[in-house]
């Protein structure tokens, strides 16, 4: 099972997004979908769909959040044909952030934020295999620029099966990055592999709600250990939904709530919503007697 699923925001009129990347990728497939009403965004649609074997979690809800290149997906590939077809899927109809072309790094790249603004960096890939075609891709911008390494540091010290991989590191001659900070790095989080960079270069942009991270927990002894770990603020958030020290956002949920909406029926989803809606973080024993009527 993932553990750790990206969950992403969307408007409501951007329901398109699925078949996109569903196409764009292939080897895809809706796992859920459904609807939550009376919530504080009225009501929303959600869809979880499996992208070339990895689970993502979308949100049509409104506008209240928008992407932001700070989080984005790298998207690996193997051919040069592969590289560009994706390219141009993605691509079509977004706004291009860095040119489809060569690069020291690779033979093919580029970063695009698609038509609804999620961002994604397509590369082809050559030399190894492709272990996973998908990896979330952090900026550390702003503030937090130059705090790359020490976040990795973080992360990988709350999550089992995780550990720090390959750091490549900007010189002197790279300025306003300082000599040292991340230019590239790669990390693991429970299986799930992230990469990471500084950027102290001005940009409009960091992390938010749009995009966070749902870690999925198998009893209230992980609920609050992840919590207490990653809330930088143990006394703000709602819904199990969270900001860490450097502004990005998890959501801390129960494993057994997803069983509760998936297989409830209507009276139940629409208790366990009610319930929900009134936490910030969950008690899984007060969802489990919602669920039963209690």
């Amino acid at each position: 099972m993932q553990k750790i699923v990206p969950h992403l925001w969307f408007d409501r009129g951007a329901r398109e997004a699925v078949t996109l990347y569903m196409s764009a990728f292939g080897n895809s497939e809706i796992i859920s979908g459904g609807s939550l009403t009376d919530t504080p965004s009225g009501t929303v649609e959600i869809v979880v769909l499996d992208i070339a074997g990895q689970k993502f979690q979308l949100l049509f809800a409104g506008p209240e959040f928008k992407f932001t290149p700070a989080v984005s997906f790298l998207a690996a590939c193997a051919t040069e044909q592969e590289t560009e077809l994706l390219w141009q899927r993605l691509a079509d109809g977004g706004q291009v952030l860095m040119p489809f072309s060569a690069y020291p790094f690779s033979k093919l790249f580029g970063w695009t934020q698609d038509r609804y603004g999620l961002s994604w960096q397509v590369m082809l890939v050559t030399g190894r295999d492709i272990e996973q075609r998908i990896t979330p891709f952090l900026m550390f911008t702003g503030a937090n620029a130059g705090k790359a390494e020490e976040a990795m540091q973080f992360y990988t010290s709350l999550f089992p099966d995780s550990g720090i991989g390959h750091i490549a590191r900007y010189g002197a001659d790279r300025e306003p990055d300082k000599d040292g900070t991340v230019m590239f790095g790669s990390f693991t989080l429970a299986g799930l592999k992230f990469a990471a960079m500084d950027s102290a270069h001005p940009h409009e942009f960091g992390f938010n709600e749009a995009i966070s991270f749902m870690v999925s927990c198998e009893s209230q002894a992980e609920i609050d250990n992840y919590w207490n770990a990653l809330a930088a603020d143990p006394n703000a958030g709602r819904c199990g939904w969270i900001k860490d020290r450097y502004g990005l956002s998890w959501q801390i949920v129960p494993s057994a709530m997803r069983e509760m909406m998936a297989r409830g029926s209507r009276e139940q989803i629409a208790r366990v919503t009610q319930a929900f809606l009134k936490m910030k973080k969950f008690d899984l024993a007060t969802l489990q007697r919602a669920y039963e009527g209690k």
